[in-house]
């Protein structure tokens, strides 16, 4: 995967798009009567170039969410930070889990009682607490992935019983081309109904929609373009 795939963005751009999204952060969580620090941005970096990543780790940014294994690798690699988090935002794959164990700090995208066990089985290998997310299917895109809500806390509560995984809560995507707030409200009730000790992330809503989110109760927004701008290739 090429990390250069796409240089968009000048520092002085990022820094101002920064600035209105934790200003936007900011409205959202006041409006609905909650703490701003309380909800955290993650920087959507996939297909960002390494450079365009560092200048926002220059700008105050300390997590980033990659769809793609392989290119994280290699982004985490050119960057050469140590103190940031890189947050798994794609799909994973059974045969990706063990180089995805070694990279990312968050996988979000736990959907299967397989791989969850294949995680598991690795991070205990590894000697590693992996911290995950289950991903919840919202509304019925087949392009999408996840668990089906009504098997979501099935799910998490196998993830919080084996070894090597720490479950910290639900993601989630609202389908496109629809009212996202029904989707967040309903993944809020499930996010609820979890232990305690597993409710302590729940990552919804992007660039379109996450003031709806916040006001849902997200406590993770995954900000791309307006933070980068628009993908050119």
């Amino acid at each position: 995967m090429n990390v250069s795939a796409d240089t968009a963005g000048e520092p002085s751009d990022l820094h101002h798009n920064l600035s209105r999204i934790r200003a936007g952060v900011e409205e959202a969580a006041r409006s609905a009567g909650r703490d701003p620090a309380d909800v955290a941005v993650l920087a959507v970096s996939k297909r960002k170039a390494a450079d365009v990543v560092s200048v926002a780790i220059q700008a105050g940014l300390r997590s980033f969410g990659e769809n793609y294994v392989q290119e994280a690798v290699d982004k985490k690699a050119a960057i050469g930070v140590d103190d940031v988090e890189w947050h798994l935002i794609g799909h994973l794959q059974t045969n990706k889990a063990r180089i995805a164990v070694q990279t990312f700090s968050l996988i979000e995208t736990l959907d299967s009682e397989k791989l969850a066990r294949q995680v598991s089985r690795v991070a205990v290998e590894a000697g590693k607490q992996q911290r995950v997310l289950v991903q919840v299917h919202l509304g019925d895109e087949t392009t999408k992935t996840g668990i089906a809500p009504e098997k979501a806390l099935e799910l998490a509560a196998t993830a919080a019983s084996l070894p090597g995984l720490l479950l910290e809560g639900f993601m989630g995507i609202a389908p496109l081309g629809v009212d996202p707030r029904p989707h967040f409200r309903g993944l809020r009730r499930l996010f609820d109904e979890l232990p305690d000790a597993n409710r302590k992330i729940l990552s919804m809503g992007m660039s379109s929609d996450y003031r709806v989110a916040i006001e849902e109760g997200s406590t993770m927004v995954r900000i791309g373009s307006d933070l980068f701008g628009a993908r050119t290739s």
